[in-house]
């Protein structure tokens, strides 16, 4: 049975406005959202809401049981493209009309955020009234004063808040973006949840999530998020030790998690976890760059508790051009060396699909692998995770399409080659169906639709699929994230030609547009 701690109840008769904050995925995953617990504890705060959660597969609300359907506003959070599959199988289990065209003046707002969201909303435009083009807390507050100064269903008023694109007005939007870190709200009262099975736990085990930095301007040409929220802004350590030890008092946890876009390039990252490790808390990060890594670092990440490192190297060195990953071998595995020194467990992420990669690219691949595994005195304790690369909006790869036999072909082959070790491979068939997710227009909402009802088969996806040559309209040219498309133009030129973009952090200014520099 699930329990909480740190959970927001109100009287529904004293609040003007009733707000659901609806995860189309499972609870496990859905509190381990920063962003999602953010806007819980943010909107919280206004006295005149309630906000309330929502996730799957219930239809009803955590903290009162309320049917989704008697809401003022119901906003989905879409971290993951394959959740737009949940977001319409939660609107038609709660009976709301899937389209927007089809709702009327008793059913709720239905407003979508998060990356997904902010990259391309045209697969669900069909069915979202309005969505949030950002960072959702720069934006959710206006929202709430503009409907309740006027609470009728029509949408035209929502126009004038920043951060906002509405299908039924196809407007032109700028992504809605956090400039200041300090000042921004950061959870202090967060949510404790005990259960007798582990899906009622978050991924990150009921720590602290600590917003040490967001954004990353290192360039890698196949990450969205790289893309969407530049520049990369970081809020001060001594502030971040301060924000745990409130939490800590608020929850008595004490286990902290480091979440950024790019943790290991924060500036001040050793004295932060040496700060931390002082007040006596337990540290752990997702990931880190491996171009970023100390010894020190590794070794205090050690002593605080942390028992796996995660690390991306992607690919061999010639196709780490491609993709702008500058990482030389010898960091790399020196890196590795050091982890298996301090015995820690060890993940790997790599890319297959990547523009100009052949087969022998991929021989490669396997010998690299086996040679990291065979580091280890126990090779099985090295986890690979391979995957492949996914086209997506705003980054130069957006110019490239999903050669689905391709991706199988070589799948097949690593299974067979890697079959002797620790390794997961994504199915290419998910592959191309998150692409077309990913990449697709309006018509792709149909395809979701119909996966209510029946099976979609493969060459449904891809005849979908799109392909986009480099003067096309794309479907999201809407959406302004701050990087501009002669910067993506002149990126996707540099990988076809294995030029590299070295970080602008320490390098020129590439005038992406993201900043002011």
């Amino acid at each position: 049975m699930l329990c909480e701690k740190n959970i927001f109840k109100k009287d529904y008769k004293q609040v003007d406005l009733r707000f659901a904050l609806a995860y189309p995925n499972v609870y496990r995953t859905a509190m381990s959202s920063l962003g999602y617990t953010i806007l819980y504890n943010c909107i919280n705060e206004r006295e005149d809401t309630w906000c309330e959660r929502i996730i799957f597969p219930s239809t009803n609300s955590i903290e009162s049981n309320t049917p989704s359907k008697y809401f003022d506003i119901l906003s989905f959070s879409l971290q993951f493209e394959e959740d737009y599959f949940n977001l319409l199988k939660m609107l038609k289990d709660a009976q709301i009309p899937l389209k927007r065209s089809e709702r009327g003046d008793e059913d709720p707002l239905i407003i979508a955020g998060g990356p997904c969201a902010t990259a391309n909303p045209m697969p669900l435009s069909d069915y979202i009234d309005i969505f949030i083009i950002g960072e959702g807390e720069n934006v959710i507050n206006e929202l709430i004063d503009v409907y309740l100064s006027n609470p009728d269903k029509g949408l035209e008023k929502f126009l004038k808040v920043d951060g906002v694109y509405i299908p039924e007005f196809d407007n032109e939007t700028k992504i809605a973006i956090i400039e200041d870190l300090n000042e921004t709200y950061h959870v202090t009262y967060p949510i404790v949840s005990e259960g007798d099975v582990a899906d009622d736990m978050s991924v990150f085990n009921n720590s602290i999530m600590l917003n040490v930095s967001r954004g990353c301007t290192r360039g890698c040409r196949f990450c969205m998020a790289g893309y969407l929220y530049r520049p990369m802004r970081q809020c001060d350590h001594r502030k971040l030790i301060d924000i745990a030890l409130e939490n800590r008092k608020n929850s008595g946890l004490n286990k902290v998690t480091l979440i950024g876009a790019a943790v290991s390039d924060y500036s001040n990252l050793d004295d932060l976890i040496d700060g931390l490790e002082s007040e006596g808390f337990q540290i752990s990060t997702p990931s880190l760059r491996i171009e970023s890594i100390t010894r020190n670092t590794l070794e205090t990440l050690k002593k605080s508790g942390l028992k796996t490192i995660t690390l991306a190297p992607e690919s061999t060195s010639n196709l780490r051009k491609v993709i702008n990953k500058h990482i030389l071998e010898e960091q790399i595995f020196t890196v590795i060396k050091n982890a298996i020194d301090l015995d820690f467990n060890i993940k790997l992420y790599f890319l297959i699909g990547i523009p100009g990669e052949s087969m022998e690219d991929i021989h490669d691949l396997c010998e690299y692998m086996k040679k990291i595994a065979e580091m280890h005195y126990n090779p099985k304790k090295v986890k690979f995770s391979v995957n492949p690369v996914i086209p997506k909006p705003h980054t130069p790869l957006q110019w490239e399409g999903y050669d689905f036999k391709d991706v199988k072909k070589k799948t097949r082959y690593i299974q067979k080659e890697m079959k002797n070790y620790n390794i997961k491979c994504e199915s290419p068939k998910k592959g191309l169906i998150q692409y077309t997710l990913s990449c697709g227009n309006r018509q792709v909402g149909a395809i979701i639709e119909k996966s209510l009802t029946k099976n979609v088969i493969l060459k449904e996806w891809r005849d979908i699929a799109p392909k986009y040559e480099i003067d096309d309209p794309l479907p999201w040219d809407n959406i302004d994230t701050g990087v501009n498309k002669k910067f993506l133009k002149i990126e996707h030129k540099r990988l076809k030609n294995l030029k590299q973009t070295p970080w602008c952090e320490t390098g020129p200014c590439y005038n992406c547009g993201a900043c002011e520099k």
